[in-house]
């Protein structure tokens, strides 16, 4: 098992978190913007800022980084290709997203959970198209 390719590794990473910030920027912010404005009201808060906007897209890359990672991870076990980096976008959005998100659907009337169902299939499709992208640039040393 060789070591990973970390120049590789962060060009892939990098594009995959550009990819996912754009499809999160489509649905998170087209088309469920209106409807988390109106949740975050709700709560007392502010709309998001351009400032809040930028930070989840600096998440989304280190997003990215870590779902190509796993990809690297585990390339040589299930073999390089589309397979492989869906596997690693699911595994991704499972922890970064669903995971997260069930557990604070626990805490009633944080937030509408037909916009919280939204939102993790609007992260799943970020996390599939972000994973399956930067892992089409990573190749081994």
């Amino acid at each position: 098992m060789g070591k990973i390719n970390v120049g590789r590794w962060i060009l892939g990473g990098l594009v995959a978190g550009v990819v996912g910030d754009i499809v999160e920027a489509i649905f998170q912010g087209v088309w469920l913007g209106p409807q988390w404005n109106a949740a975050m009201q709700a709560l007392g808060k502010p709309a998001l800022t351009t400032g809040k906007i930028v930070e989840f897209n600096l998440v989304g890359l280190v997003i990215g980084l870590a779902a190509v990672w796993i990809y690297a991870g585990i390339r040589p076990r299930f073999g390089a290709g589309p397979k492989t980096a869906i596997y690693a976008g699911l595994v991704t959005w499972v922890l970064v997203s669903l995971l997260p998100v069930l557990f604070f659907m626990v805490i009633p009337y944080m937030y509408p959970h037909h916009l919280a169902l939204y939102a993790v299939i609007a992260d799943l499709v970020a996390s599939l198209a972000g994973t399956v992208a930067g892992a089409a640039l990573y190749t081994e040393a």
